[in-house]
This record gives C-alpha cells, structure tokens and sequence, in this order.
C-alpha cells in the first residue's frame, strides 16, 4: 500500500506538470492506459492471498479514480487555457484606424452590354430577351439550321439531360430574334443580348460562357444598304468617328447573303461580328410575309468588342473576375 501511495502521487505530480493537452494524454497512457504503471497493479492481485484481494483491489482502483479526476480536471483547464490563447491571437482591435473599403462598380462587360443598349434605344430599337435554355426549334430548325449541320455535334453545344427533351443552352442569342418574329408583327427593330454558352473543347481561347449582342431588323425594303449603314453608325458610336467598316462574304445558314464585319481601329483591320440578309427560309418559319417584308440581322460578342477597342489580348482576363483586371478600367477604386 506504501508503493500504491507513492505510485499515485507521482501520477498526481506529473499531471500537474503537464502544460500541453498533449502531454496531459502522454501522461494519461503512462498510469492508466493498458500497460499503464497504476493498472498494471492490478495485474499483481494474483499474487495475494484471496481473503485480501478484494481490498487492495479497491484501494487501486481508487488510486486510478483519483487520478482520472485529476487529468480531467488539468484537461478541462489546459482546454480553456487553448481558448483564451487563440481569440487572444485573433482579436481584432477595435480602435484601430480602418483600412477603408474600395466601392464596388459595374463590371466591363455589362457597361458595355449598357453602352450599347443606350446606343440602340437612342435610334429607335427595342431590347429583347430569352430563355437561356432553348429548345430545339428555337436555337436550330427556325434559323434554317438542319439536323446535319455541324453547330449541332456535341463539341459545339450543351445538351440538357435528358437529351430525348431536345433542350440546350442556347448557342447564340438568335433565338430570341425567332421568338420576337413570332410574336410581334414588322416592322421590327430590335437588338438581342445576352449569354451564350458553346462546348468548344478544342480551342483554349475560347470560353464556354460569352456574350453577345445580336440585331435585327425587319420592314419593307430593307436592303444590304441598310445593313452596312447600321454597321457603320454602331462601330463609329462604339470606335470614334476614325473607325472605318467593311463587309466579306461569308456563310450562315441564317442570313442569305452573308458577310464577316471587319472594323479598321488603331492601324489594322480586325473581325468584329456577322451580318446578312434574313434568310427566307427563317421568314417563312416565322410567319414573316416575304413578299412584302425584308430584314437584316448581325452579331457580335460583347468581349469580342471590348478586347478590339481595349488592346486585349487574351479573353480570360475578362471572365476570370480578377479584380485588377475591372480596376484598369477604373471600376472599384475609390
């Protein structure tokens, strides 16, 4: 019983001296653990006559009891004391001098997308809108785009499971031109913008998400005339007056003839969009009386326009949403 006692007080004795929970469980393991020096006393009751095991059974028990009341009370202090050590290390002082916070602004993109709204509702146009999620005839068959085409292969769009549904996401805004012809009655003069969204795995230039602006217009006796002196009126409110434009033949199942628009800005010409005639074909689809209706259409990505008057190089500086890239155009500075 003298060894039991002496036993116990060193155990009382190292868990005073414990600073750490981790050396508190160090301490834990050495007395009361499986091979722990007060349980490996009971392991020597064997030894004892039978008529006193019960006894000094007990007293080793209680030995362990006051040793476990012991740890948990250095536990429960060493836990509290972790605590107060760190919200001391986080706390923040609250008389301090503040940092200041920058003011949030409208991204590049949109203040363009706004820009070119104003533009238009200026010169008479409506702005539509549509579902980014459109359904086959919408986004293919009325802009005369057959099932064989190949903007309807997979690495071009997103289909939306199931794909018996015959939903997507929408690959141009030019959907939203179908749903206005077949709403509204010409003449028509609307512009369409909005997100895009195309699968083009193959190119690492491109983004799956852009933006475009598209327009449209449908009256009598439209001509390629109108096109051209539209084109020149939006890049001149977009460029500066230096701006120059011109148009190259070009193919889309959608307008019929087709031309690329080139703008001519600071000493080089540069690709901007795609214009034409509306097809007949997308007409008829739309109820349009082609005998006594004609129109245009054109469309250019809003990114596309910002990198030509910006000098942009690389499209993902864009849509990446680093900050840095919005405050060169002085958005979210003080």
């Amino acid at each position: 019983m003298s060894d039991l006692a002496t036993l116990t007080q060193q155990a009382l004795d190292e868990v005073a001296a414990s600073t750490t929970l981790a050396a508190l469980g160090e301490v834990r393991v050495h007395w009361l653990g499986k091979k722990g020096l007060l349980t490996e006393q009971l392991k020597s009751l064997g030894a004892l006559p039978a008529a006193e095991r019960p006894a000094v059974g007990a007293k080793i028990n209680d030995a362990k009891q006051v040793v476990q009341a012991a740890i948990e009370a250095a536990e429960s202090k060493l836990a509290a004391a972790e605590v107060e050590a760190a919200l001391a290390a986080g706390r923040i002082d609250v008389t301090a001098t503040g940092r200041g916070e920058a003011r949030g602004g409208v991204h590049p993109v949109t203040r363009a997308r706004l820009r070119i709204e104003s533009i238009f509702r200026h010169s008479g146009f409506e702005i539509a809108t549509g579902p980014e999620i459109e359904d086959d005839f919408h986004n293919f068959e009325a802009l005369n785009i057959p099932a064989d085409h190949p903007a309807r292969t997979m690495q071009d769009t997103f289909f939306v499971e199931p794909l018996e549904s015959k939903l997507v996401l929408r690959t141009h805004t030019s959907p939203v031109q179908i749903r206005t012809m077949l709403n509204e009655k010409p003449p028509i003069y609307v512009i369409c913008p909005g997100k895009t969204y195309r699968a083009d795995e193959l190119d690492a230039t491109h983004t799956p998400v852009f933006h475009q602006v598209e327009g449209l217009v449908i009256d009598e006796n439209i001509t390629m005339g109108d096109l051209k002196g539209t084109l020149d009126f939006f890049a001149k409110s977009i460029f500066g007056d230096q701006v120059k434009t011109r148009l190259r033949p070009s193919f889309f199942p959608f307008t019929e003839p087709s031309a690329e628009v080139d703008v001519f800005f600071n000493g080089r010409w540069i690709e901007w969009g795609g214009c034409g005639m509306v097809n007949h074909k997308v007409l008829d689809a739309c109820g349009v009386d082609t005998k006594k209706y004609s129109g245009f259409a054109f469309g250019m990505g809003l990114e596309r326009t910002l990198m030509v008057k910006h000098g942009i190089t690389d499209m993902h500086d864009i849509v990446e949403g680093d900050v840095r890239f919005s405050q060169s155009f002085g958005v979210g500075k003080k």
